[in-house]
């Protein structure tokens, strides 16, 4: 247990665990390092595993100025946690707004990642709905100002793609809303204000994800509906990426369906270790219907 220093000073909480080839799991907005605990048991057994606390996520620093939190902050923590634990690569496994900051770990830092899980991103992207989504985002904040946390997260969690959890796993999901309740609201409201709110749509991103070289892992729940259409996005425009879609699941994959969610992120940890990811063949051309020879 450790405390990295981020390059505005806020302290980032950090656990490790095994050895190997490193991996650093990121965070959603309702969860927090605990959130990984499945994920750092299965994985630490082969890989040397870093979960790490958000900037207004305690035990890391709740910092007191809206102007210190961001999407781009979000990026530069995951540099100085794995410049404070001498990580010179890792595999970077991202959730929500996890996944976000992972893929733009991925956009910035090509050179520190050795590949990229992008897990439930897609919130705030679908040109149609940005406004709602900020404007419910400002509701979000309020709320955990004025309800406070123990108070809200019951509601926050009961939301169209966190019932999957409570319907499948009634002990998770209360453990999930006991976590959620213990966050620093302020923490919470400026998260979602800085950085949710204000990131760009992931459509925004095409030309600079067509140049993505990290292979890249993309896994979205198919009740998730959010996140469905960004994840074909993303699938058709990395070049060396893969899509999972998990049947009857919602927005916390690796809460909902962990076993699933582990094997195929160790099956694919794998295959990139073993140079076996390549971009996409050119002949597997999306136009192409059928290959025909023509008179």
């Amino acid at each position: 247990m450790a405390h990295a220093l981020a390059d505005d000073g806020v302290r980032l909480y950090c656990e490790e665990a095994g050895s190997g080839s490193p991996i650093v799991f990121v965070h959603e907005f309702a969860g927090d390092h605990r959130s990984w605990e499945a994920q750092m048991r299965f994985f630490s057994r082969r890989h040397r595993c870093v979960a790490f606390a958000a900037r207004g996520y305690p035990p890391s620093d709740v910092p007191e100025r809206p102007e210190q939190y961001s999407q781009a902050r979000a990026v530069r923590d995951i540099l100085a946690v794995m410049d404070h634990l001498r990580i010179r690569q890792a595999h970077v496994v991202g959730l929500s707004m996890g996944g976000y900051a992972t893929l733009h770990f991925g956009l910035d830092h090509a050179d520190r990642a050795l590949s990229l899980v992008v897990a439930g991103a897609g919130y705030g992207s679908e040109k149609h709905l940005q406004r709602e989504f900020r404007d419910n985002a400002a509701e979000v904040a309020r709320n955990f100002l004025d309800l406070g946390s123990p108070a809200f997260a019951s509601v926050y969690g009961s939301g169209a793609s966190r019932v999957q959890l409570q319907n499948k796993d009634l002990r998770g999901w209360q453990e999930f809303i006991r976590m959620l309740g213990e966050h620093s609201a302020r923490g919470s409201a400026d998260t979602m204000l800085g950085v949710q709110a204000q990131r760009p749509s992931i459509y925004d991103l095409e030309g600079r994800l067509k140049t993505l070289a990290a292979p890249t892992l993309i896994v979205v729940g198919d009740e998730d509906d959010h996140c469905l259409q960004p994840g074909l996005f993303m699938k058709r425009t990395i070049p060396a990426s893969g899509l999972v879609v998990l049947p009857k699941t919602g927005h916390a994959v690796n809460l909902e369906e962990p076993d699933a969610f582990n094997q195929h992120v160790a099956s694919f940890l794998a295959m990139v270790e073993a140079d076996k990811w390549p971009p996409r063949d050119p002949r597997a051309n999306p136009a192409e219907i059928m290959r025909v020879v023509k008179a």
